[in-house]
């Protein structure tokens, strides 16, 4: 447990302590920070701390303005950056505990800072119902998912990582990876004997595009105009959306990187996967119906995607991870999509009398190396 008070319904429990960024009004830098209870831990006042292995000869990432050098840094700098926070904020440990001076630099309450995007997005792809977000030096993800395309494919090589820490997110790749949301989609603009496409249950399907409009929680959407055809005995019209959706959705963000042209195996696909996000696939279904026969959406889904603000690492969510969905056809290379999924129901929702779901037909691991397999 923790020596800093986190109150029994918080989101921000010490098991949980989520990466953000963050500003404030009498520091307007973008930092990086953990939330814990109300409070927001300042890593880049504490980076001297982190003396293992990995992170001790990389403590300036916590003094950049994004996560995107810090998810760089691959699996076994995240584990080794969260083994160090859960001691520094443990009951047992008095580096932070009694220095009250520290204290008074490093923690900033929520309420005092103004939460910004987690990592530099440059491109999305996108494939309904899962997310990844991709960096080109780093690669962040957004599954129900921001993904990786080509530019998720990194050197290895520490020299040459080094040359490319700051370039910015190359991709984001949107999977349809929810059977019912898949279902509900095509049933709305296929009907129910066509919900689902031929290829749905043999192959991740997903597409590219619009990282440049990803915005964090909070910002707002203005109303896409575009052409659709409400009445199909009569041509097209233009004109704002009158059916602006929402799609709820989980994104994970993807690190480390791989050699180009070098697939990622199924079982170490996990040590690419660095946390987790909401989203918000803001959808305009009139401009989305018209428009998407025969390359996918446009106009319907470019205007804004927002996610929020923290991003929960993938070992915080390692509890709630059950099998996947039973799959009925059998997929290409079938052994290489299986793994589990994580189906998480935040507590809010379920007191909200909602239950969501956020499980996918192929899981996260299975999305993310479909991502890469083209040169299989």
């Amino acid at each position: 447990m923790s020596y800093i008070k986190v109150d029994k319904d918080s989101d921000f429990s010490f098991h949980n302590l989520p990466y953000g960024i963050f500003s404030t009004p009498d520091n307007p830098k973008h930092r990086i920070g953990v939330a814990i209870g109300d409070q927001i831990l300042d890593l880049s006042e504490i980076k001297s701390f982190f003396q293992g292995p990995v992170m001790s000869r990389c403590q300036d990432v916590f003094n950049q303005p994004t996560l995107n050098a810090f998810m760089a840094l691959g699996y076994e700098a995240w584990r080794e950056a969260r083994r160090t926070l859960q001691v520094l904020l443990s009951t047992k440990e008095s580096t932070l505990r009694d220095d009250v001076s520290l204290q008074s630099r490093a923690f900033v309450h929520h309420s005092a800072a103004t939460m910004h995007l987690p990592a530099d997005i440059g491109c999305y792809n996108a494939g309904f119902a899962s997310r990844l977000l991709v960096k080109k030096g780093f690669v962040p993800t957004v599954c129900h998912s921001l993904a990786v395309e080509g530019t998720s494919q990194l050197p290895r090589n520490k020299k040459a990582v080094k040359k490319k820490s700051l370039q910015t997110v190359g991709d984001y790749t949107d999977f349809y990876s929810s059977k019912d949301h898949a279902t509900n989609v095509g049933v709305m603009f296929r009907g129910k004997e066509n919900a689902l496409m031929p290829n749905w249950l043999s192959l991740p399907v997903g597409y590219h595009g619009r990282a440049s409009s990803v915005v964090v929680s909070g910002t707002p959407i203005r109303r896409p105009s575009g052409q659709m055809r409400p009445d199909p005995k009569k041509p097209s019209v233009f004109g704002p959306s009158k059916q602006l959706d929402i799609e709820l959705e989980m994104a994970f963000f993807v690190g480390g990187g791989n050699m180009f042209g070098e697939p990622i195996p199924i079982n170490k696909a996990h040590e690419y996967i660095f946390g987790m996000v909401l989203m918000n696939d803001w959808s305009a279904r009139d401009i989305q119906a018209w428009e998407y026969v025969p390359l996918g959406p446009f106009l319907g889904k470019n205007f804004g995607t927002t996610i929020s603000p923290w991003v929960v690492p993938m070992e915080a969510l390692l509890p709630f991870v059950e099998s996947n969905p039973i799959q009925v056809k059998a997929r290409l290379r079938s052994r290489s999509y299986a793994n589990q999924t994580l189906r998480f129901l935040p507590r809010r929702w379920i007191q909200g009398g909602i239950r969501i779901l956020c499980g996918n037909y192929p899981s996260c691991p299975a999305t993310l190396i479909h991502a890469v397999m083209g040169i299989l």
